[in-house]
């Protein structure tokens, strides 16, 4: 041991007197050692390496700042958004989440119709589809007028409502994992669910123009496979949203999800 602390130490006392401090303030204890990697990484040459052109070096240091200033500004524009949002939640609840439900479902049925005219563009051998495909081609406001106008007036006052209402039987609880969220789930997809999809069904009916006997078809023939479809989305979505999101961001979590059950609805009754 004393001869590999000689060696050591000779080895040290080399290169100080070859120019090496900074080496040499690396085999130092921490106490003793002013070596930093950084400072050394930054303002040690490095050369071996070949120098960069004149230009390239602003350009690239240029192009990097620019890049990261765009991404600071895109992060604090989304975050001024989402803040001004959620202050608007607070003051007004009940119109911020109708007009949200609004725009999602609008949207949510634009694109249930882009879906139908691209089945029945790529459906060349159904002659029905066919001939009615100049019809097909152009979007239906009024369908998608009253899919907006359901968000809007039924499907976020429901939600809003019918939260208010379970919570206030079954208060939120701190631990996700309890009877409490097992049972708001159930409540919610097996007594809740099936009567709100009658209503559905009824509501986009009587908007559309059908009669009573027409909805109650549509319901017969529709109603058990919309429901089975339901449970496989919405009992693990409802589970997630009774769990893990607070009161104030529920319809908003369940807006987001009901823009791809939309989607669904609006093929579902509007397949003819």
């Amino acid at each position: 041991m004393k001869t590999i602390a000689s060696a050591s130490n000779t080895l040290l006392l080399v290169l100080s007197s070859c120019g090496v401090g900074s080496l040499t303030n690396a085999f130092m204890s921490p106490q003793q050692s002013t070596y930093t990697p950084l400072s050394y990484q930054r303002n040690t040459p490095l050369t071996h390496l070949p120098s960069p052109s004149n230009d390239a070096q602003p350009q690239s240091s240029s192009s990097s700042s620019s890049t990261c200033l765009h991404l600071a500004e895109l992060s604090g524009g989304i975050t001024e958004v989402w803040n001004s949002y959620l202050d608007a939640l607070e003051a007004n609840p009940l119109l911020v989440k109708s007009i949200t439900a609004g725009v999602i479902l609008g949207a949510a049925d634009l694109s249930g119709q882009a879906i139908q005219q691209a089945i029945a563009t790529n459906n060349d051998d159904n002659m029905e589809l066919s001939t009615n495909n100049n019809n097909s081609n152009s979007v239906d406001i009024a369908r998608f007028l009253r899919f907006a106008f359901f968000g809007f007036i039924l499907q976020a006052p429901w939600n809003h409502f019918y939260y208010q209402i379970l919570d206030g039987a079954l208060p939120p609880t701190e631990d996700p994992f309890t009877s409490t969220t097992a049972i708001k789930v159930v409540i919610d997809q097996f007594i809740q669910a099936p009567i709100f999809t009658v209503i559905i069904f009824g509501f986009l009916g009587v908007l559309e123009g059908k009669s009573l006997d027409s909805i109650k078809e549509q319901l017969d023939e529709d109603y058990v496979d919309t429901m089975l479809a339901n449970w496989k989305l919405w009992v693990p979505a409802t589970a997630v949203n009774i769990a893990f999101c607070p009161p104030i961001l529920r319809v908003l979590f369940l807006n987001v999800v009901f823009f791809f059950w939309s989607i669904f609805l609006s093929l579902k009754l509007n397949k003819d």
